[in-house]
């Protein structure tokens, strides 16, 4: 593709335009984090009586689960943003936190820091990204059947939509975490992108893995095991939360193109949502405006996205709604034929990636 700007450039030419204070970590995201968590607790403190409630009265419990669900969403993307640096600057403590933010998300942070942080931002939308589509031409693995048969796009059915959409993100971190603890290869077949960790992070994976593994059996136990509490106040919740991830996350790149070079306007997808929305999901709609500044306090993505209006309005149709944003995914193939154009399983269809099209 011509005429890519590399996301250094953009960082360069918007970084003396934002005020200092954007540049500075924001604590305030651990109270959040906090209140989210103590949501939880209380959720499944509540969860923990269902045996004692009037089976008639059980319904009431679900409004609940449905905020339990939400505090898992606001957990993730407020520990995406302590990852990366933008909460507080004190690793040693950002890494406690994070082994307890992250263990609703199954994703050990040596891990995550590894895949998302070092690969997915270096590399995002290359053949090295593990976080792409699938290639045409790549063999049709067990990876590769998944993403077809779940992810959202022009083939897949209502059911296996809904179904890919609550488990989709257990599939990926439960994928990732075998891919470094089992195989640790070049040469597996779970991802689009593969990569190898040190031994040393290897051990330290599969010692916050079992950790988490821990905290969840402590909240499985602390609800006796017993199935309709594990329904209501343990799954219910959290597939509901990743559900609610996923719908962001399914938006970040895959309508658009494979590019060699990091161009974030090109490659990445930002979501008009709601201010409200804004407000409670930390800004994560704001993906390409994270991936030109990833460490930035997320409270200022707003302020970006305005700079690149001005500086590129020939350029902005990375940002739309998530109403076009999901008619693009459920119009188009999930696989790439090249690095401009979307095919299906078959290889049969020929669609132009999205912001290929808006971009030239």
């Amino acid at each position: 593709m011509d005429g890519l700007i590399p996301q250094r450039v953009y960082a360069k030419q918007l970084r003396s335009q934002l005020p200092p204070t954007a540049f500075n970590p924001d604590p305030s995201k651990l109270i959040l984090l906090l209140i989210n968590l103590l949501i939880l607790l209380l959720g499944w403190g509540i969860g923990a009586q269902l045996n004692h409630w009037p089976k008639q009265w059980l319904w009431l419990y679900v409004p609940f689960a449905v905020v339990m669900a939400n505090s898992v969403i606001v957990m993730a993307f407020a520990s995406h943003d302590l990852m990366h640096g933008s909460v507080i600057r004190n690793y040693k403590l950002a890494y406690k936190i994070s082994l307890v933010s992250q263990a609703i998300l199954w994703m050990p942070p040596t891990l995550w820091k590894i895949i998302h942080n070092q690969i997915h931002h270096n590399k995002t939308n290359t053949p090295e990204d593990p976080d792409r589509n699938y290639q045409y031409q790549q063999p049709n693995t067990i990876g590769k059947r998944v993403q077809n048969l779940l992810f959202p796009s022009s083939e897949v059915s209502l059911f296996w939509l809904i179904l890919g959409m609550m488990t989709q993100w257990s599939i990926y971190a439960f994928r990732n975490v075998f891919l470094v603890l089992v195989e640790n290869s070049r040469r597996q077949n779970y991802a689009p992108a593969t990569f190898t960790v040190s031994n040393r992070e290897r051990w330290k994976i599969a010692q916050e893995f079992a950790l988490m593994l821990g905290m969840h059996f402590g909240v499985l136990a602390w609800l006796s095991f017993d199935p309709l509490k594990l329904a209501l106040a343990y799954f219910f919740p959290i597939v509901l939360g990743h559900a609610g991830m996923m719908f962001y996350i399914y938006t970040n790149h895959l309508v658009s193109p494979m590019t060699d070079i990091n161009d974030p306007l090109v490659n990445s997808v930002s979501l008009r949502v709601p201010k409200i929305l804004d407000l409670i999901h930390v800004n994560f709609s704001h993906h390409a405006e994270h991936h030109i500044f990833p460490g930035l306090n997320s409270d200022y993505y707003p302020m970006v996205r305005e700079l690149l209006g001005q500086l590129y309005p020939n350029q902005i149709g990375f940002v739309i709604s998530p109403k076009e944003a999901w008619r693009l995914l459920l119009s188009t193939p999930r696989h790439y034929l090249d690095a401009i154009t979307l095919t299906d399983w078959q290889g049969q269809k020929r669609v132009p990636c999205y912001l290929n099209m808006s971009y030239n």
